[in-house]
């Protein structure tokens, strides 16, 4: 890292910040092509009858390589909580970096709006998707909770209530605790073995950066409440993902011998989960998992140039080259694991310079994707304007 790197990132930030004061806090997504009254229905025949289905896809896909302003077409600007929670982290890091309380005031608007925007119906705090999302498995509807969204909230409580002390955040973190202990299904596999469902109503699960996060959420909520049944709920689902992972150190998507495709950001979440227990608990099966999955990721999810590639193990066409989610990912992950791996400590270097060079717009938000033919450019803050804000944040202020 060159030593104008930190000046580089502060000026990057600032400018993303006034990007952000006028462009809102709502935006297009990725999904919004499929969100709707018209992809939505398609996408659902695409996984019921794939031949038919691919006709009526094809237009929101063709739209997604060649014309991706036209999502606007197909559904609305919304907010996201788990692009909420992942600003309310990274004003936070700013916040105690820098020591200015404009930031923190930021990060504890973004907790307020989360209060806010918890799942209805639910005694314990949890948050999902505002949108139906139509996976192979069903709909998913607007309002579900979703245990990958649970972490990130969680972790924005618990960095705002370390800088102000507050009670209150402490109480929201216990009970998104409570949701993901008590909602959310196990199937078991073995005594000491057990996949976490995907949300309350999924009782197969399978996903395994789904067992993953529960299994960090709960780990650290173990530690930070002095809670034994957190972790033991916790350690069955770390060794689920411990036992999930293959040979040669990937992990697919699901264990259901069907998603059994391996892409760049998954990889990311499961290997920061392990990070993160690690670093709480010293685990040394998280320490073995880690160094075989980092080798793996370093040798396999990145192209001839060193940059973030979508799959290593593709379950479809890919219409794009690079997109955002990954770059905010690998920041994130080389991070965490910066001076361990030094292939790793490579790839987060050439992937910083890249994007510094490339994706950062005038107007100061960032690309969306490399396509084909060009760029996405329709700034949407889960995918991933939001994770990449948070991820220049922590490098920024670890430097």
């Amino acid at each position: 890292m060159n030593s104008q790197l930190p000046d580089t990132l502060h000026s990057t930030l600032r400018r993303f910040i006034a990007w952000l004061d006028g462009y809102g806090e709502t935006s297009y997504d990725h999904q919004s092509f499929f969100a709707g009254p018209i992809g939505g229905p398609a996408k659902a025949l695409y996984y019921r009858k794939p031949s038919l289905g691919m006709l009526a896809v094809a237009p929101m896909i063709f739209c997604e390589a060649f014309v991706p302003a036209a999502r606007q077409l197909f559904w609305q600007k919304q907010r996201f909580p788990i692009a909420d929670a992942h600003y309310a982290m990274g004003f936070a890091l700013l916040a105690q970096r820098t020591g200015e309380s404009k930031y923190y005031d930021r990060a504890a608007h973004f907790l307020n709006i989360l209060e806010q925007t918890r799942c209805p119906g639910y005694k314990h705090y949890c948050w999902g998707y505002p949108f139906d999302w139509v996976t192979r498995t069903g709909v998913m509807a607007a309002g579900t909770p979703l245990v990958t969204t649970a972490p990130y909230v969680y972790e924005a409580f618990s960095a705002v209530q370390r800088i102000d002390g507050k009670g209150r955040w402490l109480e929201i973190m216990q009970s998104i605790a409570d949701h993901a202990a008590k909602d959310i299904q196990d199937r078991e596999l073995a005594a000491d073995i057990a996949t976490a469902g995907y949300n309350p109503l999924d009782k197969q699960g399978g996903v395994i950066n789904a067992s993953a996060y529960r299994a960090f959420l709960l780990m650290s909520a173990a530690v930070q409440f002095g809670r034994d049944d957190y972790r033991r709920i916790a350690e069955r689902n770390l060794n689920f993902v411990l036992t999930s992972q293959q040979s040669d150190g990937s992990w697919f998507y699901a264990s259901d011998e069907v998603r059994d495709f391996v892409d760049h950001f998954h990889t990311c979440f499961v290997l920061k989960a392990l990070a993160k227990i690690e670093a709480l608990t010293g685990d040394e099966g998280c320490r073995k998992a880690i160094k075989a999955g980092v080798a793996y990721y370093a040798r396999h999810l990145f192209d001839g140039s060193g940059l973030p590639k979508p799959f290593s193990r593709a379950p479809r066409l890919t219409v794009y080259r690079q997109e955002l989610y990954d770059y905010a990912e690998c920041i994130n992950l080389g991070v965490l694991l910066r001076g361990r791996f030094p292939e790793l400590d490579d790839r987060l270097r050439t992937t910083l310079n890249d994007l510094l060079a490339h994706w950062v717009k005038s107007d100061g938000s960032f690309r969306s994707r490399r396509l084909l033919l060009g760029w996405d450019n329709v700034p949407m803050h889960r995918w991933a304007q939001a994770q990449l804000f948070r991820s220049l944040c922590l490098l920024f202020t670890s430097l």
